[in-house]
């Protein structure tokens, strides 16, 4: 990463194609942005009533909090407004809705000291998204619900944009990941002891860039940055939504971030809606994903 555009009026292929080269957009809050984060809001004061949603780790216990996220989570994730409001915000940012598919949207908690950092506020180490097994022209939209500060928020490690990290992505399938990873996260309480990928090698974190934008701002980045989340120094439980795309485009004539240390095999594919009809990829695109294993442009690096 050498650039962050603010702003920016370029056209979407050419913020592609940045980004798959390294580099990060971010945008002041649009219409649907707010009205996404405000609906998020919402659920969230309701959910955790009457203590305010940033502040009510002082009030619960963990596992009082943790049944609340229980259900908060995926009521937001799976709510149909959602769909409505993620392809008003993509279509305010000039993507192409027929070509581009999106995932369902995460509400992601990072709380305050160390009260709960596993499970579903689950604080991810360095690591990039590639690791995961995502087609490699995946593109990272992440928006703060509530304020945030330079303390709470996550960062960037641009160092690593084309240096390898040795890590354990080859043990990463994400269909192995879907059958018992994901639905175990609620029983993640104290130590989390699912099998994710993670970096195998102490890693030199500086120098970080941390972006703080406005609620319904957002910040735009590919799947192969190289990001954590901050350790909160602050009082306040740091509440976020992230959603991911895919260009059909670029996937079928591979426009792509490079693979610089993922060996994850299978595939999200099947989790895409396209932006104009929810309908998701066909079936053998899928498929031959699925069979598929990432394969990094420096294969010593991560055995």
């Amino acid at each position: 990463m050498n650039t962050i555009y603010f702003d920016s009026p370029h056209d979407d292929t050419t913020r592609r194609m940045n980004l798959y080269a390294g580099q990060v957009y971010v945008f002041s809050p649009t219409l649907a942005g707010k009205a996404l984060c405000a609906f998020a809001a919402e659920m969230c004061e309701d959910a955790f009533a009457p203590h305010a949603p940033q502040k009510a780790q002082h009030h619960l216990g963990v596992e009082e909090y943790v049944q609340i996220l229980a259900k908060l989570k995926p009521a937001f994730i799976h709510h149909p407004e959602c769909k409505v409001l993620i392809p008003k915000l993509l279509d305010e940012l000039r993507c192409d809705l027929e070509q581009i598919y999106f995932d369902v949207p995460r509400l992601r908690t990072a709380c305050a000291g160390d009260y709960l950092s596993s499970g579903l506020a689950y604080a991810f180490k360095p690591h990039r998204d590639t690791w995961y097994s995502p087609p490699l022209c995946q593109l990272n939209w992440w928006l703060p619900v509530f304020p945030i500060e330079s303390d709470n928020v996550m960062a960037f490690h641009p160092h690593y944009w084309d240096t390898p990290v040795r890590n354990s992505s080859h043990q990463f399938n994400y269909q192995d990941w879907n059958l018992s990873g994901r639905k175990d996260a609620a029983k993640q309480v104290g130590k989390d002891t699912r099998v994710q990928s993670e970096a195998l090698e102490p890693m030199d974190l500086q120098p970080e860039v941390r972006v703080v934008c406005e609620p319904g701002g957002l910040v735009l980045f590919s799947a192969q940055q190289m990001h954590s989340t901050v350790p909160n120094t602050t009082d306040l439980t740091r509440i976020s939504i992230d959603f991911r795309t895919v260009h059909r485009g670029d996937l079928e004539e591979g426009r792509e971030a490079p693979n610089i240390d993922s060996e994850s095999s299978g595939t999200t594919l099947m989790d895409y809606l396209r932006g104009t009809d929810q309908q998701k990829f066909p079936d053998e695109m899928i498929e031959a994903l699925k069979s598929s294993k990432q394969t990094p442009v420096h294969p010593n690096s991560v055995m």
